[in-house]
Order: structure tokens, then sequence, then C-alpha cells
């Protein structure tokens, strides 16, 4: 258990640190939130009162005269001059309280505009008493739009459900007789985005003091638990590789032992990790990622003899023509060094077209690639031949003498797996369609043709028209199969 002594510490130590911090962090933002809203709320009614009892006394005498048009172009100046105004109306009591100017215009000539909830407006028209010296008392009410607002046309205003402030005030004349009422509405969206401005300065400030606290409480949970510390830093050395490193420990207690233990144990997991990381990478050299993802699902390390999976795919076979006779001329050194430069050229276009090689014979390459179409082998078969040209110009640059393949196509059912006994495994590939593909390889000959496809491979192409195929036989009979196909030149100015 004493083990577990630095990190209690730590954990206990950081952990009820945090939560204060959090606390009084999340209490002052609060605090500071409702603080700052209040502050701008208020604010912002002071600005909506003196607006609206500006209006009132400016207009009143406009409509004395009924100068209606007079008062909505004074309306639309003040809606221009002021983004926050989201609405301006004023109705004459003379016409039972109905709009005679209002911006936007939507609202002229009704009675209960459908801008605001209808207890807003009757709230608005319920005059308070007057002040002594005959001035209105401006109404206030929080309230929220009921639609959208445009002005200018196609321009949004106020957004529906959006929070407004809507001060009323009433307009007077001579000795404190109502004429009409002036309803003005203001925005909250710069109240908002100054209390989000508050807020992100208090969080900017609480995560500087929870970045101070932090540190703080690291620096004495390290204090506290420094011989632990010590102890598990003697351990990680040991297990990074440094076994001449001891742990200054002067008593012979249980965390000795245990640290002790650990270490040799991390070493040699660590050693063995390393074995078999490495291993791992060279046996995805001689057997593919696509391979093993067929013969172990589970896992390379649950492989078994005789596992196996039926699959349809694309069979290439390549082959060097008169490869015997000119390996004849070469000593194995050459022999070895060409066969690594040659498989090295094609395997690349191979794996670039999506395929992979199961295997090599002598010379010969035998490329899956297990796609449903077949338009990927197709593929690499010409960027094989195209790859060929350059490496040929190499050899003719060496004064070597160049080379010519032969490529085989056909598709067709496999079984993918592994033979052999517990000592001994091997991944292969077994089936008609593999014997097929290795023959019609070397029917190029017979038919001095580059590529040949069975009619099997066209029929699966996804894309026909990007490749420019010429039968060369419609029904030839292959060594070792009874039914006759057909058999296709794949010529090398296809499209694909």
């Amino acid at each position: 258990m004493k083990l577990f002594v630095f990190r209690s510490i730590c954990t206990r130590i950081m952990t009820t640190t945090t939560l204060v911090i959090v606390a009084l962090v999340g209490g002052v933002i609060l605090r500071w939130a409702n603080s700052e809203s209040r502050l701008y709320r208020q604010q912002k009614v002071n600005e909506a009162k003196l607006f609206a009892l500006t209006i009132s006394e400016a207009w009143s005498g406009k409509l004395i005269d009924q100068d209606w048009s007079e008062i909505r172009n004074g309306f639309n100046v003040l809606m221009n001059q002021n983004e926050d105004v989201v609405y301006i109306i004023m109705s004459d009591r003379r016409l039972a309280n109905q709009i005679v100017a209002a911006s936007p215009s939507d609202f002229h000539e009704q009675y209960i505009p459908d801008i605001v909830p209808v207890p807003v407006t009757e709230k608005a028209l319920v005059s308070p008493p007057l002040k002594r010296d005959l001035k209105p008392i401006p109404v206030v009410t929080e309230t929220f739009i009921l639609r959208d607002i445009e002005y200018p046309k196609g321009q949004a205003r106020g957004k529906r459900g959006e929070r407004v402030i809507e001060v009323s005030s009433d307009v007077i004349i001579g000795a404190g007789e109502r004429l009409g009422t002036v309803r003005v509405g203001i925005s909250l969206r710069q109240v908002d985005r100054a209390v989000a401005d508050a807020v992100k300065q208090a969080l900017a400030v609480g995560a500087l003091g929870l970045a101070f606290g932090l540190v703080s409480a690291y620096l004495l949970a390290r204090r506290l638990s420094d011989p632990v510390q010590r102890l598990q830093m003697s351990a990680a050395k040991i297990a990074a590789g440094d076994l001449q490193h001891r742990a200054e420990i002067y008593r012979a207690d249980e965390i000795g032992a245990l640290a002790n233990s650990f270490n040799v144990m991390s070493a040699a997991l660590q050693a063995s990790f390393n074995k078999l990381q490495k291993t791992l990478v060279s046996f995805e050299r001689f057997v593919p990622n696509k391979f093993l993802a067929v013969i172990a699902p589970e896992g390379i390390e649950n492989i078994q003899v005789g596992a196996a999976s039926i699959r349809k795919i694309t069979i290439l076979f390549s082959d060097i023509r008169g490869y015997t006779s000119m390996s004849e001329q070469m000593t194995p050194p050459e022999i070895f060094s060409f066969l690594n430069e040659y498989l090295a050229c094609m395997g690349e276009v191979i794996e670039e077209a999506g395929g992979f090689i199961d295997k090599y014979i002598g010379d010969a390459i035998m490329a899956l690639f297990d796609d449903e179409a077949t338009d990927g082998a197709l593929r690499a078969a010409i960027a094989m031949q195209q790859s060929l040209l350059g490496f040929n110009e190499i050899r003719r640059d060496k004064g070597l003498p160049m080379i010519a393949i032969g490529i085989g196509i056909h598709r067709g059912e496999v079984i993918m797996g592994t033979v052999g006994f517990t000592s001994r495994i091997e991944s292969t590939v077994i089936g008609d369609a593999v014997n097929l593909a290795s023959r019609v390889e070397g029917l190029t000959k017979n038919y001095n043709c580059k590529i040949l496809v069975t009619e099997s491979a066209v029929a699966a192409l996804r894309h026909p028209e990007a490749f420019k195929l010429r039968l060369v036989d419609k029904a030839v009979k292959v060594k070792g199969k009874d039914e006759a196909i057909a058999l296709y030149e794949l010529q090398m100015n296809s499209k694909g």
C-alpha cells in the first residue's frame, strides 16, 4: 500500500485544490455576471427611458397637428441612427389608441401590434400618475419579440424570441392632458455581449488562479512525497535499461524489496517487447498485411495450421522471358542483384495499384488483388510494363541486355490459408484459378502479347471503357482445363 503514497498525496491535494478554486471562481463569476448584468441592464433602461421621454416631448406638437408623416420620417431617422432600437410606435388616444406612426411601418393603423405579447401592450396603454411637474413616468417592461423584424426591408433588425426592453411614455400637452403614447423597443443584445465579455474576463482570471493553485499544490505534494518519489525515479531508471543503477534506500523494508522486483520485471518486459516488435516487423515482410487479415483475423499469435478462407480474387502472374538463358550468362551475385532490382521495380507499382505480392517464384511474381472489381489488376499490369521501360533504359545505359516480361490476369475463387505442421507453417493460395492465371501468362509467348486477360477478369471491370482490350482468342483450351476460355490482349495505350 505504501507504493501508492505519492499518488495518493498528489491526487488528494490536487483534487482538493482544484475543487476549492473552481468553487471560488464559479462563485465570483456568478456574482460578477449578475452584477454586470444588472449594471448594463439598468444603464440600458435609463437610456431607453431618456429616449422615450425625448421622443414624447419632441413630437408632441406634430401629434397635436396630426402631422403623422413627419413623425414617421423622424422615427425612421432615429432607427437608422441607433441599431439597438428594434421598433418605435406612437398611438393617438383621440383615435382609440390607434397607431398613427411606427418604424418599421408594419404597424401603421393597428391597435394592438403583433410584435410583443398583448399584456405588454395593455400595460403600456395604462397611464401611471404624472410627476409633480406634469412630466410622464415611463413604464419599463422586459419582454420578447413575437416575430422577426426587418428594417430596412430585407435586413434583420430583430429575431423572434429575442429579448427587448420596452419603454412606454405618454405624450403630455397642456395641464397634464394625455394625447398619446410612445413605445420604444430596445434590444438587449449589447447587454448580453457585455455580460459575456465580463464572464470571459472572469474565466481568464479564474484560469490564472486555478493554474497558480495547481502549481502550488503540485509543489506541496512533491515536497511531502519526496522519499517515495526518489524511489520511483530510481525504479524508472532501472526499467529504462540502466541496470547499473541502484536505488539509494537506507532501510531494508517492503518498499525497497518491491522496487527491486518491479525494476527487474520492467527490464525483462521491455527487452521482450522490443524483440517482439522486431519479430513482427520482419514477419510482415514475408506475409503481407492483407493476407494476415484473412488467415489470422485474431492476430498472428493465434494463427493455426489449416486456417483458411474462400475468396474470389484477381490473380496476376508475371514472368521474365528468356530468364533461364540470361541467368546462365550471369554469376550468382549478379543474378541476386538483378532480381532484387527488378522485383523492387515491379513490387512498387503493384502496391500502388492496390495489390499485394503473395510470393516470388524465381523471377516470376504472383500478385493478388482482393477487390470486387479487376480495374486495379489491369492498371498494375500496364504500370509494370511502363516501369519496365524505365528499368530497361537504365540497363541499356550500363550496356546490359534488355528484358521482356509476360503478364497473365485471371479472376476466380481460391482458398487463402496456411499449410504445414506445428513446426513449419506457410501461407499460400490454392485453387484452379491460380493455375489458370499462371497458364495464361505462359500463353503470352504463343500469342506474342505482353498482357493477356481472361474473360472472367474482363467481366469484373468496373470501368471497362478505361481500357483498350482486343479479343485474341474466343475459345482456347488451357492445359489442365476442360472448358475453353476467351482471352483478351490488354494494350498499353489504355486510359486506365
